[in-house]
């Protein structure tokens, strides 16, 4: 029985409750205010649905995640990174990336990226919770990625490609700076080969949930400075 949210708490069902066919579907209903999306991921479930639905809530199980110590790079992108080809930066342009993210792909029809939802999170990124990473090429914007950072954890979101590989250099950029600052874990949220090859692997629905609370609340070394830039 999947569980309605009413508007006026922000109080999920408990992660178990989660129905198993579709996978993980949590609750419906409920809004995008930033007081529900923060409850949502400090809860373990995250929103995804198309334009039309109420907002779903998620929390699959097994679970996509990346511990920092487990980042695989190729040879062959170590190689492009070398190369010196892009630049990468932070906080730069939140709203473009988050554009970009939700353009269409040749591989699926419509985005689960609406308007709502790109509003919500820019309000998030005003909010120092949500952040971006941007891969430029000859002063063009042709990848990134963007997520929510709480505490020692990171909660990735979507990202783009325009570039052959750009949007791995900039997973890779920020799992490295992530890395520098001490933090757990990267949540991956699904499964997909592109993020298996950087060293992603599921785990089970209640180790994610120990991970949350053992670094939610954590004092990390982060800085995202707007505009900082690595090449």
């Amino acid at each position: 029985m999947l569980n309605w949210l009413p508007r006026d708490h922000y109080l999920f069902p408990p992660l178990e409750a989660a129905l198993k066919k579709p996978n993980g579907l949590l609750a419906a209903g409920g809004d995008l205010s930033p007081g529900r999306l923060v409850a949502a991921y400090r809860h373990g479930c995250f929103p995804w649905f198309q334009e039309g639905q109420p907002p779903l809530w998620w929390s699959p199980d097994p679970r996509m995640v990346l511990f920092p110590a487990e980042l695989h790079v190729s040879r062959s992108l170590r190689k492009t990174m070398r190369r010196g080809h892009f630049e990468v930066s932070f906080d730069r342009c939140f709203r473009n990336v988050i554009e970009a993210c939700a353009r269409p792909r040749l591989y699926a029809e419509g985005t689960w990226i609406t308007s709502a939802m790109q509003d919500a999170y820019v309000t998030l990124h005003e909010q120092g919770i949500a952040h971006s990473v941007e891969v430029w090429q000859d002063e063009r914007l042709v990848g990134g990625l963007y997520g929510l950072s709480m505490g020692r954890l990171f909660f990735g979101e979507s990202m783009f490609s325009t570039v052959t590989d750009a949007s791995k250099v900039g997973f890779v950029t920020l799992v490295e700076r992530l890395k520098e600052w001490e933090f757990d874990l990267i949540d991956c949220q699904m499964h997909t080969e592109h993020l298996a090859s950087l060293g992603a692997r599921p785990i089970a629905r209640a180790q994610f949930r120990q991970c949350l609370e053992r670094g939610l609340d954590q004092p990390t070394a982060a800085s995202w400075v707007p505009g900082s830039t690595d090449r």
